[in-house]
């Protein structure tokens, strides 16, 4: 097909397959691009369309042959955009179904693979959020064009702006989901860490009249007590038991509160 007509710039955005969404215009043509999500097994993947109008007439870019290949009318371009629109719907939707799946784990126990499952999420939605944020720009600018020819189906059309809309409106909301879930994973990690800490703390304070004991009668000097004393061991083992016996009471008394709140804490748990 001959576009000695187009601008050689227009040109290099059409062949370039990593620009984003954009429309041109002309006296008597228009050009859409559209750089759209995909779905795959491993993952999104982005695919560039390329699409030109001119005289009531569709064209849709051949990327291996270089070239645009006859597409039919305002019609036919519609079916091919309407079907993609609903494809991405669709894909939206899976994937709120893969964050719902994911906020329900996580209320039982964090999994194990949680962060990675929530960057893969994030990574993706993300980036479905900003193709259609630029893609729903460029088609309303090109719906506010076609508008201009009698073949042009402006209610059709719209009811696709408003597909892709929605996509990118869902796209956000699931952004949205999966920081409300990060930051409440967060909390639970932070949650059994502090119980762990909890716990540690506990340990050591029991063992550090031991230690004071130990460390004491441990010293490698002179005059220390019970040294001469057959039942020094003894005496040695009631002094530590009764220090343990009075740091531990006093320990519990004073921890008291803890306690009832970090038992209450895991009945709600439970």
């Amino acid at each position: 097909m001959q576009t000695d007509f187009l601008n050689e710039l227009i040109l290099e955005d059409i062949e370039n397959p990593e620009h984003p969404s954009d429309f041109e215009s002309g006296e008597d043509y228009a050009v859409l691009i559209l750089r759209l999500p995909e779905l795959q097994t491993h993952g999104v993947q982005v695919t560039s369309y390329a699409f030109l109008s001119r005289r009531g007439r569709c064209y849709r870019y051949d990327r291996k042959k270089k070239d645009f290949e006859f597409l039919g009318t305002f019609d036919d371009l519609h079916r091919l955009l309407d079907k993609k629109a609903d494809r991405l719907i669709r894909d939206i939707r899976q994937y709120h179904v893969e964050i719902d799946r994911l906020e329900e784990s996580l209320y039982e126990d964090a999994p194990s693979d949680f962060m990675e499952r929530w960057i893969t999420y994030k990574k993706e939605v993300s980036l479905i959020n900003r193709l259609m944020f630029h893609a729903v720009l460029s088609f309303e600018l090109f719906v506010h064009y076609g508008r201009k020819s009698r073949e042009f189906d402006a209610l059709a059309y719209a009811d696709i702006l408003e597909h892709m809309s929605r996509v990118r409106d869902l796209a956000k909301d699931a952004m949205d989901k999966l920081d409300n879930l990060h930051d409440f994973y967060r909390a639970k990690v932070d949650e059994r860490m502090n119980r762990n800490m909890y716990w540690l703390t506990i340990i050591s304070a029991v063992f550090l009249p031991l230690t004071l004991v130990t460390g004491f009668f441990g010293m490698n000097t002179g005059g220390l007590p019970f040294t001469d004393d057959s039942t020094g061991t003894a005496k040695v083992l009631i002094l530590s038991l009764v220090l343990e016996a009075l740091f531990l009471i006093g320990f519990f008394l004073i921890s008291r509160p803890k306690i009832k709140r970090f038992r209450r804490g895991r009945e709600n748990d439970l």
